[in-house]
């Protein structure tokens, strides 16, 4: 369950694609999913882009498009991601669960039978395209800005749910905090090599 409130979101530095993301949850949801090899801030327009391109972001419209014609809303320049074709038939597929499996409704995947946060975290890594980190993200996300209840999402979001931490876009609220995020993630490969 989430508290009534709508954050206003800054990943990806937009206005209206904020608006978007922090408005329409299918919005958010395909932009975790296009967050991979591209900027974070190129990955939170895309849904924008979509929607502009489409007249509005469905799920249904998405699930259903013709897919080389959706392909081509994707490619069409400037490209939603630098692999736009793939990444088209994630987004389609991605729709198409919603659509099978949750009515259409991306809010029952954390709302639907008030789940724990360890049952939301499950749900999203069954999501096609969400493996284990992207989940925990989300699940992050969905926790630090949208006021997440399900007991125990915290836990359930490993080190990204922490308090006050600084690596991922679950703790990006403005710029200064995008910049943290991005030399937590630099640190981190360093010391990885």
């Amino acid at each position: 369950m989430l508290r009534a409130m709508i954050p206003e979101l800054c990943l990806a530095q937009d206005p209206d694609s904020d608006h978007l993301l922090s408005t329409n949850p299918l919005a958010l949801l395909l932009g975790m999913l296009l967050d991979q090899q591209i900027p974070m801030e190129k990955a939170f327009k895309g849904p924008k882009l979509i929607s502009d391109r489409m007249g509005g972001l469905s799920v249904h419209r998405i699930a259903e498009a013709d897919p080389e014609e959706f392909a081509g809303i994707v490619a069409e320049k400037p490209a939603v991601h630098r692999f736009p074709g793939s990444m088209a038939k994630r987004l389609q597929v991605l729709a198409q669960h919603l659509v099978e499996h949750y009515d259409g409704q991306p809010t029952l995947i954390w709302t639907r039978g008030e789940p724990t946060g360890a049952e939301v975290r499950k749900r999203l890594e069954a999501l096609p395209g969400f493996g284990a980190q992207k989940a925990a993200i989300f699940l992050a996300l969905l926790g630090k800005q949208f006021g997440l209840e399900a007991e125990g999402w915290r836990e359930a979001a490993g080190a990204y749910g922490e308090e006050g931490s600084r690596r991922s876009v679950a703790d990006v609220t403005d710029s200064a905090s995008l910049l943290e995020v991005r030399e937590f993630k630099k640190a981190a490969k360093a010391a990885a090599k």
